[in-house]
């Protein structure tokens, strides 16, 4: 139908054939464009993080924190279970 109504403005002098095939190509230039652009940051991005999380081997302070917490955790677990067997 849409194809019919654009035929039918061309015919009819109401659109100009340049002005619709300079939007398409247009459209298909931005599209492919954007879509290099997005592929290319994705690249980027990815290198930043996998660097990021390969070239910290050692934990952080706030990691540490949260593994003796874990620890503690544990600990706590199991004298509340030895209290319920008692």
């Amino acid at each position: 139908m849409v194809m019919g109504l654009l035929g039918i403005g061309i015919i009819s002098g109401f659109f100009q054939i340049g002005d619709v095939l300079t939007g398409f190509y247009t459209l298909v230039f931005a599209l492919v464009l954007v879509s290099i652009f997005g592929i290319v940051g994705a690249i980027f991005l990815g290198m930043f993080i996998s660097h990021r999380v390969l070239s910290t081997q050692e934990f952080t302070a706030f990691e540490e924190e949260m593994l003796k917490m874990k620890d503690d955790v544990e600990y706590i677990r199991k004298k509340l279970e030895e209290q319920e067997k008692n």
